[in-house]
């Protein structure tokens, strides 16, 4: 593992471990998503809920070194370290690789968002059926659970 010293770098190699943990927590959740695995789903919340706190841990670490340097406390004040004389091209390099990481989480991450629209979508339509009936209008449960049939008879009125 690389060591920055305690500058605004300082955490760069622990910020690669955390998304790199994250991607990996969320290509797990894709898999399982493609599957339909409730059960592992459900099991990576809390590992990913984990991941993403360190990872916002190390940003803010990295944020009041900035600010403690003279910098905005943010990406870009990031970028303005970097382009000043008491950064590395080491630095330069892993914040670059970071950025890249990052994207790449991003990504995975707006995948499994449309895999589960796509999936609640076809959870909404099943209970559509359930509930109001099949294509041709028959009613198979009503909101009390029960079978309700429609009468499709006319009545005479005498």
């Amino acid at each position: 593992m690389t060591t920055f010293g305690s500058g605004p770098a300082a955490t760069l190699a622990d910020e690669h471990e955390a998304i790199r943990a994250l991607t990996a927590l969320l290509q797990q959740e894709q898999e399982s998503l493609i599957a339909t695995d409730v059960e592992r789903i459900s099991a990576l919340t809390e590992p990913k809920a984990q991941a993403a706190y360190r990872m916002a841990e190390l940003a803010s670490r990295r944020h009041q070194a900035l600010a403690a340097a003279g910098h905005e406390a943010s990406e870009t004040g990031m970028q303005a370290w970097l382009a000043a004389p008491a950064a590395t091209a080491e630095a330069a390099s892993s914040w670059n690789e970071l950025l890249q990481l990052a994207e790449e989480a991003k990504e995975i991450n707006r995948v499994n968002g449309t895999l589960i629209n796509k999936q609640m979508v076809r959870n909404q339509a099943v209970l559509e059926v359930l509930q109001h009936g099949s294509v041709q209008g028959s009613p198979v449960y009503g909101p009390n659970g029960q079978t309700a049939s429609k009468s499709v008879g006319r009545h005479i009125v005498a």
